[in-house]
């Protein structure tokens, strides 16, 4: 889409994946596409910070090429070496041979260990800076938002949190800032994106949140390395991370399952029944048939998550068993839980699933439902009520 203005002297040279669905494997559907941003400063110093996946290296330094020569870029700062945004550096290097290049150490470690070279590196940590001319960036360090190696960059002259992976929606778009997109559809994916990215650090970005306020930084854009940079908004998504980071949940629920014959399918639609005759709002997902993404999505403030599967070869049904060891590594805290499920002869499922809800940290406040073969009326009615409990315990808490 070529350099973009952000700021006097501030560019976005990153590159769009229009057709990108899958994000993480195949575990995180990105239906509006997807940016690799990169912002180029022109400065003293001409200053380069972030690169994009590897496969756009061509198109990434036409961008530059449109702002600078690249064999003039003096800086580069890599806030965070994972390949969506450091796969093009070893072609950086090639273009950039007189750089000299910023990161905290374990980047420059992961960056050796993926693709052999590092430049002429220097080492940061936080609280210290580069001087570019009239504008000085300081590194804030992030270690674990998301991975180890991960730093923010600030620039006070220009008032711009150079944030990477936080504040990222995936979100292909030939706009730059957040106001010129639909804001329903932008602040979806930014709840899909914490999600799915962020949300087992929520203790450590509310520190990091707490350190940033501290530090009585003056911010009028946050520019990360996916999606649209914040600035009509910006109090809005400092309020949601805010809200995200400490586990915060409201009074609604949603049923996950996977059923073989169907039975584990009609259990979960009675107790759906059941949750919602007491007001509390309630969603029914077939693990099946919705993706992982967008559940992750929807139970992030979810105070209720209960949990069905059929039992098959004495053990709950592969999707479930999928979703449950990943819904288990985003360490939810606060939630409520109850499993159920049908079963030929055996019935291991449901045991199964309360032992990795437990792991979890979720509280389980009702015994599972088991149903050999299909649910007579009497079982469904239990069903119902189990909803109605669960509800209960949802509102009293």
């Amino acid at each position: 889409m070529g350099a973009k203005l952000v700021k006097e002297g501030v560019y976005s040279v990153g590159c769009v994946d229009w057709n990108a669905r899958n994000f993480h494997g195949s575990s995180y559907v990105t239906r509006r596409g997807i940016t690799y941003n990169s912002y180029l400063i022109k400065d003293e110093k001409i200053t380069l910070i972030d690169a994009v996946r590897k496969g756009f290296e061509r198109e990434f330094i036409e961008n530059i090429k449109e702002v600078v020569d690249p064999a003039k870029i003096d800086v580069i700062i890599i806030n965070h070496i994972e390949p969506d945004h450091s796969g093009a550096f070893p072609e950086i290097l090639k273009a950039c041979p007189n750089a000299k290049i910023y990161g905290t150490e374990k980047a420059k470690q992961g960056l050796l260990k993926y693709y052999g070279v590092c430049g002429d590196w220097i080492s940061v940590k936080a609280g210290q800076n580069v001087n570019i001319g009239k504008r000085t960036l300081d590194f804030l360090d992030v270690p674990m938002i998301h991975w180890p190696d991960s730093m923010f960059t600030y620039c006070a002259y220009d008032k711009i949190l150079f944030s990477n992976d936080g504040f990222g929606q995936h979100y292909a778009t030939d706009k730059v800032f957040d106001d010129q997109a639909d804001y329903n559809a932008l602040m979806d994916e930014a709840q899909i994106y914490y999600a799915n990215i962020l949300w087992p650090f929520g203790q450590l970005i509310t520190a990091k949140l707490a350190v940033i306020k501290k530090m009585n930084l003056s911010i009028e854009l946050i520019a990360p390395s996916h999606g649209l940079v914040w600035r009509g908004h910006l109090s809005e998504i400092l309020e949601k991370y805010a809200y995200w980071a400490i586990n915060s949940v409201k009074n609604k629920a949603a049923v996950i399952y996977e059923t073989m014959w169907g039975s584990t399918e009609t259990m979960a639609k009675k107790i759906v029944e059941g949750i919602a005759s007491e007001g509390v709002e309630a969603v029914l997902i077939d693990v099946t048939k919705s993706e992982r993404s967008d559940i992750a999505s929807y139970i992030l403030d979810a105070k209720g998550i209960v949990f069905g599967s059929s039992t098959h070869d004495n053990y709950m049904l592969p999707v479930i068993d999928g979703f449950i060891h990943f819904y288990k590594g985003l360490k939810p805290k606060g939630r409520k839980s109850f499993a159920f499920g049908s079963y030929g002869w055996s019935g291991e499922a449901v045991g199964n699933l309360e032992a990795v809800i437990a792991e979890s940290g979720a509280e389980k406040v009702l015994e599972g439902i088991k149903v050999i073969y299909a649910p007579s009326k009497e079982e469904l009615d239990k069903c119902f009520e189990a909803g109605k409990a669960f509800a209960k315990k949802i509102k009293e808490s």
